[in-house]
């Protein structure tokens, strides 16, 4: 059996126990005694210089063989057969093979929820519910395009649903700091919470208010008195009740009005509802002329304000409008940049 065929059959055994440390050192032995040996054999254009011997030894270990450096004497082309070029394509293939396995590793350890997310400012979902949780990330996507990135933060044992668009991180429990440093709870601008168990959404929204008081935090409850618990230790969160029976009890009332909800909720089709703050700098106004601004200017119907005391539905149009309430309008699309100055 061949020195060659010898040193594979070892790499092979070894490949996945030998440390970056012994690849480094053998790499090391390899190169010192190349070194010697061309130069017991009088190969002296070979290693005339440092550059020229490491550039002969990577053109003959990657095979790529330019021709322009060779061994002259019948001594040094035995050299060259039986241990430069063998032991170049062993190690050349190990430290290939060693890089590709970093690289896989980690796109592995992306692909599983192992690593820890690279982004800030981001929407952080927690919580697993399927096809509902793609509809919700695919519609937060619409919203968000070219501005925040998204994390979805998973209990279950799965892979990433939605490889190269969102961040993946998986944790044990919505309350471990190691998990969810992982997915940057601390430095989320919005945490939203959906689960299907309304205890474990609380004690999320606990731990999240505590972890990052300043981000947006909405928690989605089916029981709406776990709702009011929250809201009395956490005031800032926002809670999101289940609206199924009261959504099939107008539609039994008023035909056609869960189309109507359904349209203005989603991203993808139609007129949706948005929210834009009034400028801190901006003078005082009136609903009056901000409806006819938005009317003229970007085919926006105003619907309602919230001056730090709660949403008013359908204000009354001498009602005030001070710098920094929420403003809340029907559009097709967003208006990106609202001219305030045409809307006063």
């Amino acid at each position: 059996m061949s020195l060659w065929l010898l040193f594979r059959r070892w790499a092979a055994q070894n490949f996945h126990a030998l440390s970056g440390r012994n690849l480094l050192l053998l790499v090391i032995g390899y190169t010192a005694i190349s070194y010697a040996l061309l130069s017991v054999v009088g190969e002296s254009a070979l290693i005339q210089s440092p550059t020229d011997f490491l550039y002969y030894l990577v053109v003959s270990a990657s095979t790529v063989g330019y021709g322009d450096m060779s061994p002259t004497t019948v001594a040094g082309k035995w050299v060259v057969m039986l241990f430069v070029i063998p032991g170049g394509l062993g190690l050349f293939a190990l430290a290939v093979g060693r890089v590709a396995t970093v690289f896989i590793d980690y796109w592995k350890q992306g692909l599983l929820g192992r690593r820890k997310v690279s982004v800030e400012n981001h929407i952080l979902v927690l919580g697993w519910n399927e096809q509902r949780t793609l509809h919700l990330i695919k519609m937060l996507q619409h919203e968000e395009k070219g501005h925040r990135a998204i994390v979805l933060c998973v209990r279950p044992d799965i892979e990433n649903p939605l490889p190269g668009e969102v961040e993946f991180v998986r944790a044990p429990s919505f309350t471990d700091s190691q998990a969810m440093a992982r997915a940057g709870v601390d430095t989320a601008s919005c945490i939203v919470i959906d689960n299907s168990e309304d205890d474990v959404t609380l004690s999320a929204a606990l731990f999240c208010a505590n972890q990052n008081p300043k981000a947006h935090i909405l928690a989605y409850f089916n029981d709406e008195s776990l709702s009011g618990l929250l809201k009395h230790h956490c005031p800032n969160v926002e809670c999101i009740p289940s609206v199924a029976v009261e959504m099939l009890a107008k539609a039994a009332i008023d035909p056609g009005s869960s189309e109507l909800h359904h349209e203005l909720l989603s991203t993808h089709k139609g007129m949706t509802q948005y929210a834009v703050q009034y400028p801190a700098t901006a003078t005082p106004s009136t609903i009056a002329p901000l409806f006819n601004g938005f009317k003229q200017q970007y085919e926006a119907i105003l619907i309602a304000i919230d001056t730090g005391n709660g949403v008013e539905l359908n204000p009354p149009l001498n009602r005030d409008v001070p710098p920094g309430a929420k403003v809340f309008y029907i559009a097709d699309e967003r208006v990106e940049q609202i001219d305030w100055s045409k809307c006063t």
